[in-house]
């Protein structure tokens, strides 16, 4: 029986913000640290505390701040450094593609009365595979293309900031830095690390 305890990632680093990202160094920096990944599908990515098998095989325990919604592209960061690269898993999900605006924009609209997590691109929209879903959209005369791929939904309007205080307007950037100086950053409601850029 093996009682070696779980090694825990409770940080994420985020290459997402849409202010001061990450030069090509620091990015670097990072790739090159990093050599463990961890693949998962969006529902999983959406649990705050969990065990989880990395690619290589070995298993951690993630424990991150309740709301924190992982994106393909974001790394997990335990206490002593050790870096995990987040990889958003191909899943069944539902695409609908047009060029006409009014009628995606409709059923978008129905799909969010329903409170359906969606991915918005342009000209397209996606939303995780459901039958019932599929046939309401195609009453609309749409088309719904069934595909294995990527889900990062939009993280919602309501998403609320972790500071401790109001902003009268939505915006995502840090306040303040964590422990070892990094900038944070809100992304989906979520403080971040961002990678400090080198001087």
């Amino acid at each position: 029986m093996n009682d070696t305890p779980l090694p825990i990632f409770s940080e994420v680093i985020t290459m997402h913000a849409r202010h001061r990202l990450p030069t090509k160094r620091s990015l670097t920096s990072i790739t090159e640290r990093c050599d463990e990944k961890l693949i998962l599908p969006f529902d999983q990515r959406q649990k705050a505390r969990q065990r989880a098998r990395l690619c290589s095989g070995r298993e951690i325990g993630i424990r991150l701040p309740r709301g924190t919604v992982l994106r393909g592209g974001d790394y997990l960061r335990s206490a002593d450094g050790a870096l995990v690269e987040v990889v958003a898993a191909h899943e069944p999900v539902s695409t609908v593609r047009t060029r006409n605006v009014r009628e995606l924009t409709r059923a978008a609209y129905h799909l969010g009365n329903r409170h359906v997590a969606l991915e918005v691109g342009t000209s397209w929209i996606r939303y995780l595979a459901d039958h019932v879903l599929d046939s309401m959209v195609e009453q609309m005369g749409l088309v719904v293309i069934h595909e294995e791929d990527c889900f990062e939904p939009e993280a919602g309007a309501y998403a609320g900031h972790e500071h401790g205080h109001a902003h009268p307007h939505p915006h995502e950037h840090g306040h303040n830095d964590s422990d070892d100086g990094a900038p944070r950053v809100i992304f989906g409601g979520v403080p971040r690390t961002l990678w400090p850029r080198n001087p």
